[in-house]
């Protein structure tokens, strides 16, 4: 006696093997978690001079700064013989430590640039 087979169940069969194909391609994959790596505050930079007093600051466009940040200025820098501009930034409050802005001050060897770091205290 020879089996019957019946259109209805290998319709089922291939279903089935169509859902489990379909579900083994599904993983649940834990959320990937964000590592932040931040760098110890930099305490009082080496000395930057310049032959040259820096140009005015061009103007910024300053935004509300978020809870936890505050706005640092733009700052001329000295690089190759000539002021390069180095536009603000938002910067985050670290605990411990207060921010001293940069300045150029006039010495004797032209000008030199001073402050952009964190200092402890405060």
């Amino acid at each position: 006696m020879r089996p019957i087979r019946s259109p209805l169940s290998l319709a089922g069969l291939l279903a089935v093997a169509a859902a489990t194909t379909a579900l083994t391609g599904c993983v649940v994959a834990p959320p990937r978690q964000q590592v932040v790596y931040t760098s110890p505050p930099q305490v009082q930079p080496q000395p930057i001079y310049a032959e040259v007093a820096p140009p005015p600051p061009p103007p910024e466009v300053v935004s509300v700064a978020p809870a936890g940040y505050f706005w640092v200025s733009g700052i001329w820098l000295w690089e190759g013989g000539r002021h390069v501009w180095r536009p603000g930034h938002m910067e985050a409050y670290r605990p411990g430590y207060h921010w001293q802005p940069h300045q150029w001050v006039p010495s004797g060897r032209g000008w030199q640039l001073r402050g952009g770091f964190w200092a402890p205290g405060r």
